[in-house]
Formats: C-alpha cells, structure tokens, sequence
C-alpha cells in the first residue's frame, strides 16, 4: 500500500513498541482488592478513578506520577474516618513502583523497526512526561532507529497539523502507528495524514474511541505486519 517511495512513518512507543497500561491494571486491581472489605466494588473504584484522572490530565499531564495522585485521592475517597495512614502509603507505593518495572518489548518490534528503518523515515511519536518517556526510550534501546523523538503534551488533529509543518511532511507520504483510536488514528486522519491501526488487548481506558473508517487507515494485527506493507 505504501507503493516504492519511501513514507515518513509515526510511530507510537506505550502499547505498541512496549508493554504499558498492563501495569497500571495491575496496581488498580491490587488498590480494588484492599476496598472489598470495606464494601467498595470495583466497578465503583474504577468509574471514580477515571473521573479523576480526566479531571487532573487537564491540569498535570500524563504520566505515572499523575496516575498516582489520582489513585491515591480515589483510595482516600472510599476510606472510612480514622482508617490507618499506612494503607494510603502502600497505594502510593504500588502506584510509583510503575516505574521500575522492566521493560517488555513487544513481540517482533525490533526486527520490524530495523527492517523499516532502512527503507523510510521513522520517528517516534509519544505523548506524556517528558523525563518518564525519555527514560523509557532510553532503556527500550530502540531510539537508534528513528530519526527523531517527540513527546508531546497531547495528540490531537492540532499537534499532527504541527508536526507536518515542522518537518515539511507531505500529507500523502505520512503515517502513524500505533492502538489509540483516541490519540493515534483519529486525530491523524483529522489532520490528513495516513493511519495505521494496531488494538492493544489492554489499551488504557481513557484512550477508547471507535477508530475511524476511513480510506486513510488500515488495521493490521500485529506489529510486524507492517514489514507486509512498507
């Protein structure tokens, strides 16, 4: 599809080069077990707790740490009076261990990227912390293969238009890869630009949207599929 020229390829780093939201479903289902008792259900933990995240994303960004204060506000919210100080200790504990844990490649993601890298333009697109992406890409060690790294505050049609102006991308030449319908496909196909579509089993909540259909966009189901098509 992508024809013989080379194509200036967008990737997406968290759930589609590595592993991500798994550990954050983790530590949720961990914080959802210590409420039971108190008679909590975890349908309700989880409703509050992204009301808060869509409500502190607007004011502190992404990132584990936000994640974490959200947790541990939601956490603090179910608690009775006079509930002991060192269980909200432990939610913020397992909320910033996120960040140690080891990195996951996901399958067939370095031979692919290799496999691209000499034949088009790579650069990696992520949203979030800037410090925690970075340190991220940085121990991944797949930054060799592409020729520039951007993280951004957020992915919208707005921050796709800047990216083509900053870089002179052609419209007809530009893809970007990765499983948010929400932050990836969408708003890519609103700013005119191609799209590829890989779903993540466990793609974070707040990131759900129906992706587009659209001539624009193909779905693939893996990421070495793209080896298929580029």
């Amino acid at each position: 599809m992508a024809g013989n020229h080379a194509q200036n390829l967008l990737v997406d780093a968290d759930d589609t080069l590595w592993e991500n939201n798994i550990y954050f479903e983790r530590v949720i289902a961990a914080v959802q077990k210590m409420l039971r008792p108190i008679g909590a259900t975890p349908e309700e933990f989880r409703a509050r707790l992204d009301q808060a995240e869509r409500r502190h994303i607007v004011t502190h960004g992404y990132g584990t740490e936000n994640f974490t204060r959200s947790l541990v506000m939601t956490f603090e919210g179910f608690l009775p009076a006079g509930a002991a100080p060192d269980q909200t200790v432990k939610v913020r504990e397992l909320g910033l261990g996120i960040m140690n844990h080891p990195m996951e490649i996901l399958d067939g993601v370095p031979e692919t990227l290799e496999y691209l890298s000499v034949r088009h333009k790579l650069f990696l697109v992520t949203k979030g912390n800037p410090d925690e992406q970075s340190r991220k890409i940085e121990e991944s060690r797949l930054g060799s293969y592409f020729s520039g790294i951007e993280i951004l505050s957020e992915k919208n049609a707005a921050a796709f238009h800047a990216l083509v102006q900053k870089h002179s991308w052609e419209h007809d030449r530009t893809w970007m890869i990765g499983n948010s319908p929400r932050s990836d496909i969408n708003p890519a196909i609103s700013a005119g630009i191609r799209a590829v579509y890989i779903p993540h089993p466990h793609t974070w909540a707040l990131e759900h949207e129906e992706p587009v259909q659209h001539p624009l966009m193909m779905e693939l189901e893996r990421f070495s599929d793209l080896r298929h098509h580029f």
